[in-house]
């Protein structure tokens, strides 16, 4: 069969005369000749293949960069595998499972990707995948005021991705919640800061690690001012890094989101991404999303079903905790695959050379007259120095030796700019110690 199906004249005749028009203008003339009497000045059609050269064409006009730069979206190695295995007919079943009998393929990797998730944060229970990171974060904000019975006031440290505030910020209008920014100290959340604003209107605490300036943030420390609180302890944390830190359920946590871009998601040109969202037994049915599960069928055989979801969703939505009813699903096939051909000695060991390549290129660039340290925390794959350098001037030398330079924060209280550097796994000696030179010469 053809892919495309185009309509004939007696189809277009017929479908006018059942709906009671003469022709196809007459269908559209409510519209204003303001909005369709416009030239579009829109070029000759295309034969095939002068469109796949014409993007061809738009697609060498790319300046591919090597990255230096992280703030949420990180360069990990992909393994040939996953893209091939992705397409498999067995994964390409419905687009919401809810008939099992034809979604087993879609319905088994969304079980395993909840359990992969559980198991890397420790907590009891993952929900089906949200759309990105800084959603997932608002939809933990929506679900802690629904569970504090509209609590109205959620605090949120000021070191969190402003990319995920703004998020925040935009949910949190058309829900009536009171948004608080808790001042850092020294790179990370000031706790006697926090102390000081927490009280039994607070719905819930959001505290990223690494944070924005690469910093692991004290969890112990919130989770313990917390433990007496009614206010749900939401963590976002990069789940790559949690192949090496403790879990976020030993401090505590009653709500862990993040973005899952770093298992093995390329950037591509900047999404797709795929959030994810983890929680207690406790909170479960105040999660967004679905829940999958594992049974058995007639015969005794291992079936993967839909376990809980929230109908309020579906049919009453004026009800609904949350409208998302969809989901990254086919991402988070591809983070499930990552994580199933890394295994954990894999995902340990690429882990490892991001931590190992991010300390080398700090201790190369602090080196240099014009860099110092900024904030004495420890960090991950990203970290923040002090440059007395001109940032846009940097960038735009580091550009023309094919390199995406650091992340700029603005100049801090001593006049200085802060400035965010990423070093993954894949970045090489070579490339680093070039960074280091092109630096080192301005």
């Amino acid at each position: 069969m053809f892919k495309y199906l185009p309509h004939t004249s007696a189809d277009i005749d017929a479908m006018l005369k059942r709906i009671g028009v003469d022709s196809i203008d007459e269908l559209f003339a409510e519209i204003p000749s303001e909005l369709k009497d416009f030239e579009l000045n829109l070029p000759e059609a295309f034969s095939e293949i002068e469109l796949r050269r014409h993007f061809q064409d738009l697609a060498e006009q790319n300046e591919p960069l090597i990255p230096f730069m992280g703030a949420g979206a990180y360069d990990h190695y992909t393994p040939s595998i996953i893209p091939y295995l992705i397409e498999r007919q067995e994964f390409m079943t419905a687009y919401t499972p809810y008939q099992p009998e034809v979604s087993q393929g879609t319905l088994q990797y969304v079980f395993e990707y909840q359990s992969m998730i559980c198991e890397l944060t420790g907590m009891d229970v993952s929900n089906a995948s949200m759309y990105d990171g800084a959603t997932a974060t608002a939809e933990a904000m929506f679900m802690a005021n629904a569970v504090r019975r509209k609590q109205d006031r959620v605090l949120y440290a000021d070191t969190l991705n402003p990319n995920i505030v703004r998020v925040l910020e935009t949910y949190a209008h058309v829900q009536n919640i009171t948004l608080e920014a808790i001042p850092s100290k020294a790179g990370a959340v000031d706790a006697d800061a926090l102390k000081e604003a927490l009280d039994t209107d607070v719905a819930a605490v959001i505290v990223q690690t690494p944070n924005v300036y690469g910093v692991l943030e004290e969890l112990d420390v919130v989770g313990e001012m917390l433990a007496d609180m009614k206010a749900l302890f939401v963590v976002n944390q990069d789940p790559s890094t949690l192949s090496h830190l403790k879990p976020p359920s030993v401090y505590g946590a009653d709500i862990v989101v993040g973005e899952a871009q770093s298992l093995g998601v390329p950037l591509y040109f900047g999404g797709p991404y795929v959030g994810y969202m983890a929680t207690t037994k406790k909170l479960m049915r105040k999660m967004p999303g679905r829940i999958c599960g594992v049974t058995e069928d007639v015969d005794g055989k291992r079936a993967f079903v839909l376990t809980l979801q929230a109908r309020e969703q579906h049919i009453r939505r004026e009800k609904a905790t949350s409208n998302i009813c969809s989901n990254q699903s086919l991402m988070a096939l591809f983070v499930t695959i990552y994580l199933a051909v890394m295994g954990k000695q894999g995902l340990f060991e690429a882990q490892q050379q991001s931590f190992n390549h991010a300390h080398y290129l700090q201790e190369m660039l602090t080196s240099l007259p014009h860099f110092e340290v900024a904030f004495e925390k420890p960090f991950f794959k990203e970290f923040t120095l002090r440059t007395t350098l001109d940032v846009e001037a940097m960038n735009q030398k580091l550009r023309e030796h094919g390199y995406l330079g650091p992340l700029s924060h603005g100049r801090d209280e001593t006049g200085k700019t802060l400035v965010t550097f990423a070093a993954t796994e894949k970045r090489t000696k070579a490339e680093m110690d070039d960074v280091v030179r092109i630096l080192g010469e301005l």
